[in-house]
């Protein structure tokens, strides 16, 4: 993967890119504030993008409201969130233009490199990734999941963290195909047909998300 790196940290950002030279991926521009952050994006050939919220000058919302920008001119540019905090409002944000290519990771509860890297692909990839403390606070309580049953629930909230079929039946203790036949349930529960301009998978996510 081609990457955009925005961090203002020096000794993370540094750390960031040697991870992901590591794992055979290319950090095309690292930026460490917003109006960097806002010229690479505009100017470079990359395949996702991996932001920190807060950058200078402000440290308030620098990072996400480039990020939202650069999305609002090619919808669906894949983005990844790095944040020291939960801020739903700026998930909710993100997640609004329902186009996939999302994500949002809390800093200190990133522990694995390839886990982390695997949460890079999906988002290059237009799938949904978010930290679970963050999914927590987000679930929507709308009529459209009064149907789901428990377990579909859990799945659902696991698919939101960015888990493939095999990682969500490790975690649940069942079998891939039982997976892939509960989250066949909650599409048709959520009324998501099979679509050529949607994903039925990241519809779902913004459906549980409330978004």
């Amino acid at each position: 993967m081609r990457l955009i790196l925005a961090e203002d940290q020096f000794l993370l950002r540094e750390g960031l890119v040697k991870l992901l030279e590591a794992h055979g991926h290319q950090v095309v521009r690292a930026v460490t504030d917003g109006p960097a952050l806002r010229e690479a994006l505009a100017a470079e050939d990359f395949d996702v993008a991996l932001v920190d919220i807060r950058l200078p000058p402000t440290f308030t919302d620098e990072g996400l409201q480039a990020a939202l920008e650069a999305r609002r001119a090619r919808p669906g540019l894949p983005v990844l969130l790095l944040s020291q905090y939960v801020e739903q409002l700026y998930a909710t944000e993100l997640l609004a233009d329902g186009a996939g290519g999302v994500g949002y990771l809390l800093k200190d509860r990133v522990f694995d490199g390839e886990q982390f890297v695997t949460a890079l692909r999906t988002v290059a990839g237009g799938g949904t990734v978010m930290d679970e403390d963050v999914v927590s606070g987000m679930v929507g309580r709308s009529d459209r999941l009064a149907s789901l049953t428990a377990r579909e629930l859990e799945t659902l909230g696991l698919v939101a963290q960015g888990r493939s079929n095999a990682a969500i039946a490790a975690r649940m203790f069942v079998t891939e195909k039982a997976v892939a036949k509960n989250i066949n349930s909650i599409l048709a529960k959520l009324q998501l047909p099979p679509s050529t301009d949607d994903n039925r998978r990241v519809m779902a996510v913004l459906a549980y998300l409330g978004a």
